[in-house]
C-alpha cells in the first residue's frame, strides 16, 4: 500500500486569517482547531461540539511550601477537568515551569478523546504545577506534592478524578498523592491516583506502557503500508520513559534505532544505536550526549534526518510551521502529547506524510492507568504477563477502530482518530441530555 494523504484540510490561507499574531498555538487552541476539523467530518449536533469547546471546571490553587532553608516560596497549580460524561476525569499532573491554565485545559481535552479513541469509561482531565522539579529537593517536591493534594482533594477520587504521573512526576510523587489523600480522608484509598510503586497498589508495566503503545503502532502502521519492520529507520526525539521504552521494544522487534536525543542534544548513527546500553532520563538524567556515537546533532537537526520513522517523544509543538518542510521521514508516530501544531500539521498532510497522532500512539499509558484503576477497586493485582497481554489486545482493537475510520472516509490519521473519539463521547451525551 502506497502512501496517500487525501483528506480535506483547511487552507493555509484560510488558518492565517485565524491567527493575527506569530505566538505559538496553545494546547487549547490546536485541541479546539482538531475537535471542529473532526466534527466537520460527522453528523453530530453542533450545540455538543461547542460544549466539548470548553471545560467542565478549572481549579487553581495557591501552593505555598517552606523550602529546606526556612523561606516559604508560593506557586500555582491546576487540575482542569475537560468531561465525566463516560466515566471519571482522568489525567496526568505534570511539575513543569512551563504549566499554565490553557496548557492543563488543551492537555484535558485529548485525553477526553485519549480515553474515548481507547474505549475507556474515562473523561479527561490535567493539571500540574508551575515550578522547575530539578530546583527542588526530594523534601521539597513531596511537601509540595502534599499541599496541592490538599488544594484540589475535593475535585479528586477514585469515582471523580484519578491524576497520573507526566512531565516532572513519577511514582513516588503519586504515593505522596494517594497517602496525603487518603489521611484526609480517613482510609487507605489507591484508587484516587494511577502510576504508583506496586507495593501501594501500582499497576506492573505502568511505565513502560505508554513507551511500549507507540511502539505497537508503529509496528503497526508499518504493516499496513507494507514495510519491513526489520528495514525499517526510527529517529526518536527524547529519552525518558515513553521515548527509551519505544526504542527498546522497537529494537527487540528488529527495527533499527538511528537517533534519540535528550534536553542537551542527539546522537545518530546510520548503522544504528543500541537503545538498551543508553540509559533513560529515568535512570540517568540527561546522559544521551554523554554517550560515543557516530555523530552529534541537536533536537531540531534530529526532526529533519532521513528515516522511514520519526517519533517526537519528547515535548509538544516541536513539529511547526517553520520545520514541518524539512522533515523527512515517510512517517510520523506521535509519542509526546501535542508534538505537532495545526500549521505543520497540514503542511505534512500536503506532503503526503503520515502523522499517527498522540490520542492513539501513547494512549498506552492511560490504558494500564485503567488496568490499575480496576485492581484496585478490585483489590486484586494483575502479572506483568496480563498487564502486557491485555495491552496489545486494547492497542490493535484500537488501531483497527481508526484504520477502518481511515479507510471509510478517506481522511488523515489524526481525523480518523478523532472521528473515532468525537463519535463516542457525542453518543454518550445524546444518550444522557443537558442537566436543566
Amino acid at each position: 500500500m502506497t502512501i496517500d494523504s487525501t483528506a480535506d484540510h483547511t487552507t493555509r490561507a484560510e488558518r492565517e486569517s485565524e491567527t493575527a499574531d506569530s505566538d505559538p498555538e496553545s494546547a487549547v487552541e490546536t485541541a479546539r482547531r482538531q475537535l471542529q476539523h473532526a466534527a466537520d467530518h460527522l453528523d453530530i449536533d453542533p450545540n455538543i461540539v461547542e460544549r466539548l469547546k470548553y471545560p467542565t471546571s478549572v481549579h487553581e490553587v495557591t501552593v505555598p511550601i517552606e523550602r529546606d532553608d526556612g523561606t516559604v516560596e508560593v506557586y500555582t497549580g491546576y487540575r482542569a477537568q475537560h468531561d465525566s460524561v463516560r466515566g471519571p476525569h482522568k489525567g496526568g499532573l505534570r511539575f513543569h515551569p512551563d504549566v499554565t491554565r490553557d496548557e492543563c485545559v488543551g492537555l484535558g481535552m485529548w485525553m477526553t478523546w485519549k480515553c474515548a479513541v481507547m474505549d475507556l469509561p474515562f473523561g479527561g482531565a490535567k493539571g500540574g504545577i508551575a515550578v522547575d522539579p530539578k530546583d527542588l529537593s526530594a523534601a521539597e517536591k513531596e511537601r509540595l506534592t502534599r499541599r496541592f493534594t490538599e488544594g484540589i482533594r475535593s475535585s479528586i477520587g477514585p469515582t471523580k478524578d484519578i491524576p497520573a504521573p507526566d512531565m516532572g512526576t513519577d511514582p513516588q510523587t503519586m504515593a505522596w498523592l494517594m497517602d496525603a489523600y487518603s489521611m484526609q480522608e480517613g482510609e487507605t484509598i489507591p484508587g484516587v491516583v494511577t502510576g504508583k510503586p506496586p507495593i501501594v497498589g501500582g499497576s506492573e508495566g505502568r511505565e513502560e506502557a505508554p513507551g511500549r503503545s507507540v511502539a505497537i503502532i508503529t509496528r503497526e502502521v508499518l504493516e499496513y503500508y507494507e514495510r519491513d519492520l526489520e528495514e525499517t529507520t526510527i529517529a526518536i526525539q527524547g529519552y525518558g520513559s515513553v521515548a527509551a521504552n519505544a526504542a527498546r521494544r522497537l529494537d527487540e522487534w528488529g527495527a533499527t534505532v538511528v537517533a534519540v536525543s535528550d534536553v542537551n542534544g542527539a546522537i545518530y548513527d546510520p548503522t544504528g544505536l543500541d537503545p538498551h546500553a543508553i540509559p533513560s532520563h529515568d535512570e540517568e538524567p540527561e546522559a544521551v550526549m554523554r554517550q560515543d556515537a557516530f555523530e552529534t546533532l541537536t533536537n531540531e537537526a534530529l526532526l529533519e534526518l532521513d528515516v522511514d520513522v520519526l517519533v517526537p517523544a519528547a515535548v509538544g509543538n516541536v513539529l511547526t510551521e517553520e520545520n514541518a518542510a524539512a522533515v523527512d521521514a515517510d512517517i510520523v508516530v506521535e509519542g509526546a502529547n501535542g508534538p505537532t501544531t495545526s500549521g505543520a500539521d497540514e503542511i505534512l498532510a500536503e506532503r503526503g506524510i503520515p502523522v499517527v497522532p498522540d490520542i492513539l500512539a501513547n494512549a498506552g499509558g492511560v490504558t494500564v492507568s485503567y488496568f490499575e484503576w480496576l485492581q484496585d477497586i478490585n483489590r486484586r493485582s494483575w502479572s506483568l504477563e496480563r498487564v502486557n497481554s491485555e495491552l496489545e489486545t486494547e492497542m490493535v482493537t484500537a488501531w483497527n477502530d481508526v484504520r477502518e475510520a481511515y479507510e471509510a472516509r478517506d481522511v488523515t490519521w489524526r481525523d480518523a482518530a478523532y472521528i473515532v473519539a468525537l463519535s463516542r463521547v457525542a453518543s454518550a451525551h445524546e444518550a444522557r441530555g443537558l442537566w436543566p
